[in-house]
């Protein structure tokens, strides 16, 4: 499964049209300072090619981002696909999120023959919602039931944080050791609600997580008859099981937080995630992006070191009217060297069309600047597409939307790479060629960079050779 696709084309070429071989020569260079990394390794495509016989993932690799054109035809090298593909020092690891059910991961390199190489370890991890790095590891992250030995009188579990490390130097995986109870997340926030945990992001030996309250559990909503239940809100706790998928509850659970116009972010001082100091604030609303159960990381390190604490208000769109937030998409900050809120605060929303659209992800796109991921519309409407862009500078609080993009994106990518004072990011399109864009921070105007014959590229990054 994992040799090189020019062993494999012969039994691929019924699933993937031809294609014609084309490459980035030097001539295909742009002049001046480009995204050339070191001048040593290459960028790195995780890409998806649909056939009439099936889907086909190829990691593919470049000399630049600026231009040209790639090809998946005798180039790269065969793979499972992945939920998220990580580049963390020179390691690209694939993680594949299972409902219910650990997942696996396989880690690549870059050979010193300036080919893909899949590591020989695969691993089994416990299914993840989040995920985030630490110094040499790959940190994913997810609330799942504690051990039996924790359990209350009626056998309910309480709700853990589960905890895997990927040594991505080592090739090593470790999991925390939830017997004690010292991951316990039940009344994670003092009252009464479990919490999951959005992202991991570190800054200095500290580590910043988002802290996602999830409701009662029945651990939570059993406790000392039902002491954690909020006056008005009893008809929310489930008599009986019911929903699917992410949608799932169990009989006495309540399902979504009592308290969604509250922001909270664990602050770790270290990577073993254990007696977090909390920081809040009510000028903003849960800090995650959110699709599905993925919890997106809206945590973020600027380059001086502030957090800048970004919430989608995905709580909008609660049905029951107590859960629904009231607060806009916003922004707030804690100072670096802090453990707590400062009195920053900036309203995203109300600088969107209409004054009501939110975002689904962001990430630092260098400075205080920062990448954000639009809808194109309400997320109280129908169906909100994530399909737009848009450049968030912390310094002015202001939102200014990218130009330059196609008009038909089916999809935004799920990396970025920053470099001189552009932010590159995948853009897949309907019917044509998906592209890398280089959005330049200042102007927030987008240029096509190097496109890929393939359906669509699901993430990128730069490797340098390993030996």
């Amino acid at each position: 499964m994992y040799r090189k696709k020019s062993k494999y084309w012969a039994i691929m070429a019924s699933m993937i049209p031809a294609m014609a071989l084309v490459g980035c020569s030097d001539n295909d260079e742009p002049d001046g300072p480009g995204n050339e990394g070191d001048g040593n390794g290459k960028f790195v495509f995780a890409t998806t090619i649909e056939g009439s016989n099936g889907t086909a993932y190829d990691l593919i690799t470049g000399e630049s981002l600026d231009g040209g054109e790639l090809t998946t035809v005798d180039n790269g090298l065969l793979n499972p696909g992945a939920t998220q593909w990580v580049f963390h020092k020179d390691y690209l690891y694939a993680l594949t999120y299972n409902q219910g059910n650990a997942g696996t991961t396989r880690s690549y390199i870059l050979g010193t023959n300036g080919e893909m190489e899949a590591r020989s370890i695969e691993y089994r991890i416990s299914r993840f919602s989040s995920y985030g790095t630490y110094n040499d590891d790959i940190i994913t992250m997810s609330t799942g039931d504690g051990p039996a030995s924790l359990a209350d009188a009626q056998g309910y579990l309480p709700k853990t944080l589960l905890v895997t490390y990927l040594n991505v130097v080592n090739e090593t995986s470790r999991s925390n050791d939830t017997s004690t109870g010292a991951y316990s997340m039940e009344n994670f926030l003092g009252n009464g609600e479990y919490v999951t945990l959005a992202g991991a992001e570190q800054s200095g030996s500290k580590l910043f997580c988002g802290a996602v309250p999830m409701g009662l559990s029945q651990y939570g909503a059993a406790y000392e008859n039902r002491k954690w239940v909020r006056p008005g809100f009893e008809h929310l706790v489930h008599d009986e099981a019911g929903g699917t998928g992410a949608g799932s509850y169990k009989a006495g659970e309540l399902v979504g937080t009592q308290y969604p116009d509250e922001c909270w972010v664990a602050i770790y001082d270290n990577e073993n995630m254990t007696n977090p100091t909390l920081a809040k604030t009510d000028k903003i609303s849960t800090p995650c992006g959110r699709y599905r159960s993925q919890y997106y990381q809206t945590v973020w390190a600027a380059d001086n070191g502030d957090i800048y604490v970004f919430s989608s208000s995905y709580a909008k769109t609660m049905t029951d009217p107590g859960q629904k937030t009231t607060l806009p998409a916003g922004v707030c900050r804690i100072p670096a060297g802090s453990n707590s809120f400062d009195d920053y605060y900036c309203n995203i929303e109300e600088q969107t069309p209409g004054g009501n659209r939110s975002f689904m992800r962001c990430w630092p796109a260098g400075g205080n600047s920062f990448l954000m991921i639009m809808y194109d519309r309400s997320l109280t409407e129908k169906n909100p597409a994530a399909t737009e862009l848009a450049v968030f500078d912390a310094a002015s609080k202001k939102l200014t939307y990218v130009t330059g993009l196609p008009a038909n994106v089916s999809s935004i990518g799920k990396t970025v790479f920053v470099q001189n004072g552009n932010v590159y990011i995948p853009v897949n399109v309907e019917n044509e060629e998906p592209a890398i864009y280089a959005i330049n921070t200042s102007t927030a105007k987008a240029v096509r960079g190097v496109s890929i014959k393939a359906n669509d590229i699901t993430g990128f990054g730069y490797l340098n050779p390993i030996k």
